[in-house]
């Protein structure tokens, strides 16, 4: 299978103003040659199934501009009249609950996952542009995907084995990380009977009960914090706890007390490497607590996965680079003592446990021909660190890789 679990990579992005026809799902035509069509008589599912057709990531539906979709990270602007706020509002309140709507009302920003019958779901949020409704689509694939079709490191496997402790999955927006941990809890599911619980916002992968038990709970439809639900969790008999995202200090205690008392516990940070990830856990207390939460840390951190998403060389699609950081004794010691400047070259030297720098991971994928040497530049922690690590290979920086094919 091909890495477009991450991106899309269905048709190519040729124009984008004419829908790709596709059978028998219905399209959105251009009412004549080269003419926008009006949004007064279409459903938001008509926009969707482009966004299926077209193998995209995501519709942008905003005030003022034509309906706008991604594909291969490229945003393309569909054969359609620019919406108005009257267009936009009808679009989105059409799809939600009347509790929906006030709570949007109250708050002018919503989170929910929304279903095109038997065909895909998309992650959902709707906000105010302008005072005006506007909505961000995320296409969400219909089948939780594995490690192995994402090209995610084999470590990653393994690490879904360990019996407890913390595993911390960060990059920034739009990185890959909901599909990454979808794919870890896939693992576990398939491989052990244990009882799985993830707290979500929202709930994107379905996922089905395989060997183990999964109960996914969604912010605002499930439960009303993430911390809240994992006080409660604690109390459900759990092996396995997914975090959604850490967001306060409340929470990352709570992880943190439930990785030290037996429990797997997944979690995601918008954070661009290890070392970074645990500082901004730390600081997140107070100074006077610090030092005991580096102990926590110490004692039960299992890994920090980074990664982030390019564009495929020569071919639709997007390819993840990820920095793997397992906590081993040594790595344990400059966690516990601060010296978390330390930790990029500790994980630097040791590739054969697994691990493997952002930087390491980039010259690899340019070295396989997956992604083209400017982007892998572009992407850098450390771009002269990256060229020196490409000049011993024979691949001159500036040319293009081979590309490869699927």
């Amino acid at each position: 299978m091909s890495m477009n679990n991450f991106g899309s990579g269905a048709a190519p992005a040729n124009g984008g103003a004419t829908p790709v026809g596709s059978g028998a799902m219905p399209t959105a035509q251009p009412t004549a040659a080269g003419q926008a069509r009006s949004l007064e008589d279409i459903h938001i599912d008509e926009l969707l199934y482009i966004v299926v057709e077209k193998g995209a990531s995501d519709l942008h539906l905003c005030p003022f501009v034509e309906p706008v979709i991604r594909v291969d990270g490229q945003l393309l602007r569909l054969n359609f009249e620019k919406a108005t706020p009257q267009h936009t509002q009808r679009l989105m309140y059409d799809i939600l609950t009347d509790e929906q709507i006030q709570r949007f009302e109250t708050t002018f920003e919503l989170d929910f996952s929304y279903s095109l019958h038997k065909v895909a779901r998309f992650r959902v949020n709707v906000y105010k542009d302008k005072g005006a409704v506007a909505a961000a689509f995320r296409l969400i694939p219909a089948r939780v995907p594995t490690i192995r079709e994402l090209n995610l490191p084999p470590v990653l496997e393994e690490l879904t084995r360990r019996p407890r402790g913390l595993i911390l999955v960060t990059g920034p927006t739009g990185s890959g990380k909901s599909t990454t941990l979808a794919a870890m809890i896939n693992q576990i599911n398939s491989e052990r009977s244990v009882h799985i619980i993830t707290i979500e916002d929202p709930i994107e992968y379905l996922h089905t009960h395989k060997f183990s038990i999964i109960n996914q709970r969604e912010l605002g439809q499930d439960t009303k914090s993430f911390a809240a639900a994992l006080r409660s969790a604690l109390r459900e008999d759990p092996d396995v706890i997914l975090v959604g995202e850490m967001r306060d200090l409340e929470t990352i205690q709570l992880a943190i007390t439930a990785a030290e008392t037996g429990h797997l516990v997944f979690a995601t940070l918008h954070t661009n490497n290890a070392a970074e990830s645990i500082d901004r856990i730390v600081d997140v207390f107070p100074p006077g607590q610090q030092e005991q939460i580096r102990i926590q840390l110490a004692n039960n951190l299992q890994a920090i996965i980074s990664q982030q998403l390019l564009p495929r060389a020569g071919q639709p699609g997007r390819v993840p680079a990820v920095e793997v950081m397992i906590a081993t004794p040594a790595i344990r010691n400059l966690i516990r003592e601060n010296k978390t400047h330390q930790i990029h070259t500790m994980i630097q030297t040791s590739g054969q446990l697994g691990m493997q720098t952002m930087d390491q991971a980039l010259r690899d994928l340019y070295i396989k021909g997956w992604v083209t040497y400017e982007e892998a530049m572009s992407r850098a922690i450390n771009p002269d660190e990256l060229r020196k690590m490409i000049a011993p290979t024979g691949m001159p920086g500036g040319q293009p890789a081979p590309t490869r094919g699927r």
